[in-house]
């Protein structure tokens, strides 16, 4: 996707993301420092959020390409809403679901127990 002539490559992004670097002979990613890189085919930028955004494309990403000698050739730039999902359950059984359960993690058996009820409809509603 670079355009022609481009041999290297920037990344910036906004607080709320993470940029890494996925290139061939790397095992691990290597975390994007805003440095320039050398634009080598098989390399790959994994983005990802840790939280939900407060407002819609409230994050960005912009990557700018460079020819031989740093001339600025372009950008791309992509804008980003982290959405937040969570199963939260009834884990005491007490009939309020609360987000932070320590009783999440495990399940008993019994009247006494904990952990989350699960009914699964296996049949056939469509034929």
């Amino acid at each position: 996707a670079a355009p022609a002539g481009a041999v290297a490559f920037g990344v910036k992004h906004t607080e709320g993301v993470s940029v890494a670097l996925l290139c061939r002979g790397h095992p691990e990613p290597i975390p994007s420092s805003g440095t320039r890189r050398p634009l080598d085919e098989g390399t790959v930028l994994r983005l990802s959020m840790s939280r939900a955004s407060s407002e819609v494309n409230d994050n960005k990403v912009t990557v700018s390409f460079y020819a031989e000698g740093g001339k600025p050739i372009n950008q791309a730039g992509v804008f980003l809403t982290g959405i937040g999902i969570s199963l939260d359950v009834d884990a005491d059984r007490d009939g309020v679901v609360e987000k932070n359960s320590p009783n999440k993690a495990s399940w008993t058996w019994g009247p006494e127990g904990h952990g989350a009820i699960l009914l699964v409809s296996c049949d056939k509603d469509f034929p």
